[in-house]
């Protein structure tokens, strides 16, 4: 796969497994380092190993001990012109694209639960919907985040979720009217 990817002329950047060694060729100036690859399997044998880049790293995310370790191998192989600091921080940024998807899957959705509508333009309003009162509910991890002077990556959607459907479960007792 990595092969038929980089033959797109696409710069890759993929997490690999720790115990993912490739040969060592050269430590680079930002402690990355260049290693060569061969492919497993018949296709290997008679094909020219793959020069990757590999950068080993741990995040700390504030909440004490560092998660980690990570490795990353990249096709971008000048620390210069991307440093891997950047890149191993890209990634992470990235991976939080992913967690948004399992918000809105897994927690507000609920994973057992599907889309009920029966037409298509029924199911692209249901989607709307859920987008929406993820919005407000990150808006409001926001604000929270911004009043506590914290990283908003540190407030847990989970609790947020929690909190606001206890606090509309509560208010649909109450009437606009005042009655």
């Amino acid at each position: 796969m990595w092969s038929v990817a980089a033959g797109t002329g696409a710069d890759l950047l993929w997490r690999a497994k720790t115990n993912m060694k490739p040969r060592h060729v050269e430590t680079l100036d930002d402690g990355s380092w260049l290693g060569e690859f061969r492919l497993s399997g018949n296709a290997g044998r008679h094909a020219e190993p793959l020069t990757i880049r590999v950068i080993d790293y741990e995040l700390d995310d504030g909440r004490g001990d560092p998660c980690g370790p990570y490795r990353l191998f990249t096709t971008l192989l000048d620390p210069v012109e991307a440093p891997a600091n950047e890149l191993a921080f890209a990634y992470a940024q990235r991976w939080e694209i992913e967690l948004a998807f399992g918000e809105l899957k897994t927690h507000q959705r609920g994973s057992k639960a599907v889309l009920r509508s029966k037409s298509p333009a029924l199911v692209e309003q249901e989607i709307w919907g859920h987008l929406c009162c993820h919005y407000a509910i990150r808006t409001l991890m926001f604000e929270a985040a911004h009043d506590a002077e914290v990283d908003p990556d540190r407030v847990s959607f989970t609790a947020a979720l929690r909190i606001t459907r206890r606090s509309l479960s509560q208010a649909r007792d109450f009437s606009p009217s005042g009655h």
